[in-house]
C-alpha cells in the first residue's frame, strides 16, 4: 500500500513536470507581411523569430517553451482588426506589432478589451500611447520628438532655404509631418508649400511641376518608402535637385531600390544605430550566419520581445496584466538595443531621434548612415 502511494505520488510528480516542461506561450507578430510595406514586415517577423529561437533554447519564458504566430495586416486598419480578433480567438497573450500607427490605434482596442498585452516596435505616432491603455507599449520614439530634430536640423542647417512639407495622409505620414511643420514653425521656419498625397499613387509630375515654379529646395516627406522612393525618382528626373529627408517610413534598402541613385544626400531621422551597438554583437552573429541584414525595426522587434520576457520573469506571472504593470512600474530592461525604461504611458524614457543621410558604401550601395 505504502509503495503504490509513492509510485503514485512519483508519477503525479512526473506528468507535471511533464506538463510544465512542454506547456506553450502562444505570442503573435503582426505587420505587413504581404503588400507593398512587405519589406517591414520581414523586418517584425526576422526579430520576433530570432527571439523567440533564442529563448527557447535557454529555457523559454518562465519554463514555457514559446509558439510564435504571424499576422498579415498589410498596413491595413480593418486587416489589423481582423489580424487582432484572431489572435484574441487563438487564445495569444502578447503581440509585437503592429508595424503601421493607423493599424495599431484601431487593432489595440481590440487587444485592450480582451486582455492582450502589445509592444509596437514602430508605430511612432503620439496617439498610440497618448490613450494610456493599460496594454499598449512601444521600443520606438513619437512622432514629436523626431519632428523636432528634424525641425532642429532645418532651422540650423538649412536656414533660408524654401522648404515644402510632403505627407501620404495617412495616421503615420501626416501626423509625421505636422509634428515636424508644428516644431519648424515655432523654430521661425514657415514651409513654402504643405500637400498630400495619396498612398499607391504612382505619378508626381503635377507635384513636382509646382514645386519646382516655387523653387522648393528642401522636401520634407511625411510617409513610407514607397512613394517617397517614386517621389524622389521623378524629381530627379524632371530635374528637380532639391533635397529629400524624411523620418523612420523611409528605413529600408528598398527605398534606394525604388528611387535610384537620386536618393543620394536624403536625410532621415532614425534612432541611433541598433546593428553597431555591442549589446546586439551575439543577435547579429546569429542573424549574419543566416544571411540577414537586421535593417531598422528588426533589433527593435527583437527589443520587444526581450521586454515581455523580463517583465514575466520579474513579474514571476505570465497575466498580461500584471507584466504591463510591471512595465510601467520603472523598471529597467536590458535590450539589444541598450536600455530602456517607459514612462506611464508606455513610451520608452529616452530620447532616441538622430540624423542620418543616405550615402554610397564602398560597394557602390547607397543606405542609410548615421551622421
Amino acid at each position: 500500500m505504502k509503495k503504490t502511494l509513492l509510485a503514485g505520488v512519483a508519477l503525479a510528480a512526473t506528468l507535471a513536470f511533464a506538463g510544465a516542461a512542454n506547456a506553450q506561450l502562444k505570442m503573435g507578430v503582426t505587420g505587413p507581411i504581404t503588400g507593398p510595406n512587405a519589406a517591414f514586415g520581414k523586418q517584425l517577423t526576422d526579430g520576433a523569430e530570432q527571439a523567440v529561437a533564442d529563448f527557447n533554447a535557454a529555457g523559454g519564458i518562465m519554463g514555457q517553451q514559446i509558439t510564435l504566430s504571424k499576422g498579415d495586416d498589410v498596413s491595413d486598419p480593418k486587416q489589423g482588426v481582423s489580424v487582432a480578433n484572431k489572435f484574441v480567438g487563438d487564445g495569444i497573450k502578447f503581440v509585437v506589432g503592429p508595424f503601421n500607427s493607423g493599424v495599431t490605434i484601431p487593432s489595440s482596442e481590440v487587444y485592450a478589451e480582451n486582455g492582450v498585452l502589445v509592444i509596437t516596435p514602430s508605430a511612432t505616432n503620439p496617439k498610440v500611447t497618448e490613450r494610456k491603455l493599460w496594454n499598449v507599449f512601444r521600443t520606438c520614439g513619437r512622432d514629436d520628438q523626431q519632428g523636432a530634430v528634424a525641425a532642429d536640423y532645418i532651422a540650423k542647417n538649412l536656414k533660408g532655404k524654401k522648404v515644402a512639407v510632403v505627407h501620404d495622409k495617412t495616421t503615420y505620414g501626416q501626423g509625421l509631418a505636422d509634428e515636424t511643420k508644428k516644431a519648424m514653425n515655432k523654430a521661425g521656419v514657415k514651409e513654402a508649400m504643405y500637400e498630400g498625397v495619396n498612398t499607391g499613387e504612382k505619378d508626381f509630375s503635377a507635384l513636382i511641376t509646382k514645386m519646382k515654379n516655387a523653387g522648393i529646395d528642401v522636401v520634407y516627406w511625411g510617409g513610407l518608402h514607397t512613394e517617397g522612393g517614386l517621389i524622389i525618382r521623378q524629381m530627379r528626373d524632371q530635374g528637380l535637385k532639391s533635397v529629400m529627408m524624411s523620418g523612420d517610413g523611409i528605413t529600408s534598402d528598398e527605398f534606394a531600390t525604388i528611387g535610384g541613385p537620386g536618393v543620394e544626400g536624403t536625410l532621415m531621422t532614425f534612432p541611433p544605430e541598433p546593428r553597431t551597438r555591442p549589446e546586439a554583437a551575439k543577435v547579429m552573429a546569429a542573424y549574419k550566419a543566416k544571411g540577414i541584414n537586421p535593417e531598422a525595426y528588426t533589433l527593435y522587434t527583437y527589443a520587444a520581445m526581450e521586454v515581455i520576457k523580463q517583465a514575466a520573469e520579474s513579474a514571476k506571472s505570465l497575466d498580461p496584466k500584471k507584466v504591463a504593470e510591471k512595465i510601467h512600474s520603472g523598471m529597467k530592461f536590458k535590450t539589444v538595443i541598450g536600455e530602456l525604461s517607459y514612462d506611464k504611458k508606455g513610451d520608452i524614457t529616452r530620447p532616441d531621434y538622430v540624423m542620418y543621410t543616405w550615402k554610397k558604401g564602398a560597394d557602390g550601395k547607397v543606405t542609410y548612415v548615421q551622421n
